[in-house]
């Protein structure tokens, strides 16, 4: 323990801006709560982390270490992943988002659709960018660039993709309204964002509460942002694809 009493002044002026240097960057590191943007905190539910937004309490992040679920056989099955992409309807250059990719299940099959075209594949965890590369190596894929994202911001750059997809991951991040703003400057105008939620709207759907979302939910967290509702598709088993519009300001 720093005894006060025994430090020359000099001595515990410097020790004092240190302590504040690495108070402040812990400070930087973590963006603050924002109440003005609807967040507030609660007592967490058990698959929560206290966090309300418009409403909603945010679902924990599923970590690294659980990262054999995104891959495992039956996914092909309860999420058709391959109709879901079909279901985008993307031109073959399109430069597509994918927004917690993960290990790139969703982002290595995009990149087979996009033969002139590219995957962002964006995650925060680093863990998870090296299991992605490894399977993307793997395959041969070259269209497909992981990129780090922070819990506000996916890291892209502004006017730069055509669409931006969300495979049962928004409902996990921590600063939504921050994410989606970054989203909708990387759009380019007239870009589109597509949700893939598990339905809320059904209590059959045996999906944690937390990591369902209801159409009503995610259309007042996408207009928030200013994003415009299109459409909402029901061919997949469980989930919605919700899909929205960046306006086009040239028009």
């Amino acid at each position: 323990m720093v005894s006060f009493s025994v430090l020359p002044w000099s001595r515990l002026c410097r020790w004092l801006v240190v302590c504040a240097a690495i108070l402040s960057l812990a400070a930087c590191s973590v963006p603050a709560l924002d109440q003005s943007l609807g967040y507030h905190m609660v007592s967490p539910s058990p698959d929560g982390i206290g966090k309300v937004y418009m409403g909603r309490e945010i679902a924990q992040t599923m970590g690294h270490r659980g990262a054999a679920w995104l891959d495992r056989p039956s996914r092909m099955l309860q999420e058709r992943p391959i109709a879901a992409i079909q279901g985008l309807d993307l031109a073959p250059d399109a430069v597509v988002a994918d927004i917690g990719a993960g290990t790139g299940y969703f982002a290595s099959r995009l990149a087979r659709r996009l033969p002139e075209g590219r995957v962002l594949a964006v995650d925060i965890q680093p863990e998870m960018l090296a299991l992605m590369q490894q399977e993307l190596d793997r395959q041969g894929i070259t269209n497909v660039e992981p990129v780090l994202g922070q819990v506000d911001d996916p890291n892209l750059p502004p006017n730069s993709i055509d669409l931006a997809l969300m495979v049962d991951a928004y409902h996990e991040f921590a600063y939504p309204y921050e994410m989606m703003q970054g989203i909708v400057q990387a759009l380019k105008p007239g870009g589109r964002v597509v949700l893939a939620e598990y339905r809320a709207e059904n209590p059959l759907i045996m999906i944690k509460r937390l990591h369902k979302m209801s159409q009503t939910q995610v259309k007042a967290e996408m207009a928030a942002v200013g994003l415009e509702w299109l459409k909402t598709e029901n061919f997949l088993p469980q989930q919605h694809l919700l899909f929205f519009q960046k306006p086009d300001a040239t028009k």
